[in-house]
């Protein structure tokens, strides 16, 4: 086992993998930005070292200052989080040259699923479901629309290099294809300096669920049952849940069997997750391979009762694992506390909290790195807490979420937890009737 693991990432998943290294009696690294002097990840590591002025390309994206941090403090592993550099195949590398390990995908795997062009054509192989589309990438506007006449409008422009949202277009007839690719190809070389596009057939009203899976040195993969992620703003995730309510034992173990398979046709090693489109009629298609943890890890954690951090570290430092699938034995729902207003077109709200109250009582989990007095930067992601709630039941789990959120205070800020009040009484969503177009239609003044 590692004897000293440096963290490369801030905040509340920082401060999450702080916890577990100390439950299994491995030493902590924390590093910072001058802006997160005073954040709890530093507070309670055994060591903290500054690796540069705010910026993220100055410091939590800095490479060479972070492996001068892990030699500088002899860690002997390095865990990337999620963000920043965590799917960066070039750290992965480079911490594989200076005999420091990555806790993590390998660069291989990294790169074999970072290109979703090569990752589609991969799962395809491998015998994994996927959406119509484009043998790979476009050369150019005419085959894009030759290609969309064959396999029916709408259909979908995608970055190749992209994430979050951004590189990507709906295209309903040949009239709308040119000016799509056109500002597709440009947000894409902005974003990610590639202008590389795919096109796919677009699943209308489709579920996100993805799987998450784990893999070990020595070719074994399990998945740990699924997560469903259909509630959206602008592709970015806003509650997730598990298990799906749209899900059946039939759909999970098809699902469960595809990820798995998808996993091992890169020989994955470490934690990842397969997402997928599920149309109404439940049929699914492979849309892409997180090779990370997630932000949404907690509510597989809590329906299974298990540590994926722990588990990341133990096939880090080269631990077989079981090989035993997971199915979920209770629900839980998590809500990611934003410092946003949502009553503004969810606009960002950095500042100093004032007041802060933490919910607790049965069922109730609580993941953040802030308190009363702390300075939220406006450096950085707004996600400044995650509430989980889990229950034998659906229905339970929402009600102690209610609960949860009308006792959690945060002051001198906006946050979205007005959002998810709302949310939680919505009638379509206590029914588990949406989808990712959710969003589109939900009345914030309701």
């Amino acid at each position: 086992m590692f004897k000293k693991i440096l963290i490369a990432n801030r905040g509340e998943i920082a401060l999450r993998i702080i916890r577990t290294c100390k439950e299994m009696g491995v030493k902590t690294v924390a590093v910072y930005s001058t802006a997160d002097r005073d954040s709890l990840h530093v507070r309670f590591a055994d060591e903290a070292v500054c690796i540069g002025p705010p910026p993220s390309k100055d410091s939590y994206l800095n490479i060479p200052n972070i492996i001068s941090a892990a030699e500088l403090t002899n860690a002997d592993a390095i865990h990337p989080g999620y963000g920043f550099l965590s799917e960066n195949s070039k750290f992965s590398a480079i911490c594989r040259d200076y005999g420091i390990k990555f806790i993590g995908a390998t660069p291989e795997q990294i790169n074999g699923m970072g290109d979703k062009a090569s990752a589609k054509e991969t799962m395809k192989l491998a015998g994994v479901p996927t959406i119509p589309g484009s043998e790979g990438l476009l050369t150019d506007i005419k085959s894009g629309i030759k290609i969309a006449a064959e396999i029916g409008y709408p259909v979908i422009l995608k970055a190749t290099a992209g994430g979050g949202g951004r590189g990507m277009r709906i295209v309903w007839n040949d009239e709308e294809f040119e000016p799509a690719w056109d500002s597709a190809r440009q947000e894409s070389a902005a974003a990610f300096g590639n202008d590389g596009l795919y096109l796919e057939k677009y699943v209308e009203d489709p579920r996100h669920i993805e799987i998450q899976v784990i893999g070990d040195q020595y070719g074994k993969v399990c998945h740990l049952s699924e997560r469903d992620c259909s509630i959206q703003r602008r592709h970015q995730k806003l509650i997730e849940e598990a298990p799906s309510p749209f899900m059946t034992p039939e759909l999970r173990e098809k699902m469960g069997i595809a990820a798995i398979k998808g996993a091992q046709a890169v020989n994955y090693e470490g934690a990842g997750t397969v997402e997928f489109l599920v149309d109404k009629h439940r049929n699914f298609y492979f849309m892409e391979m997180n090779t990370r943890i997630q932000v949404e890890h907690p509510v597989t954690e809590e329906v299974i009762n298990f540590d994926l951090i722990k588990e990341q570290i133990k096939v880090a430092a080269g631990i077989p694992i079981s090989g035993k699938n997971y199915e979920p034995t209770m629900h839980a729902i998590e809500c990611r506390i934003n410092a946003e207003d949502p009553f503004n077109n969810f606009r960002p709200c950095p500042g100093k909290i004032t007041q802060f109250h933490s919910p607790g009582g049965h069922g109730v989990r609580v993941d953040t790195h802030v308190y009363a007095g702390y300075q939220i930067p406006s450096n950085y992601d707004s996600m400044i807490a995650k509430l989980i709630c889990v229950a034998q039941t659906r229905e339970e789990a929402i009600c102690t979420m209610e609960r949860a959120l009308s006792e959690f205070v945060i002051e001198g800020i906006k946050t979205t937890i007005p959002f998810h009040l709302r949310l939680m009484k919505n009638a379509n969503f206590r029914a588990g009737n949406f989808t990712t177009k959710f969003m589109e239609s939900f009345d914030l003044t309701e």
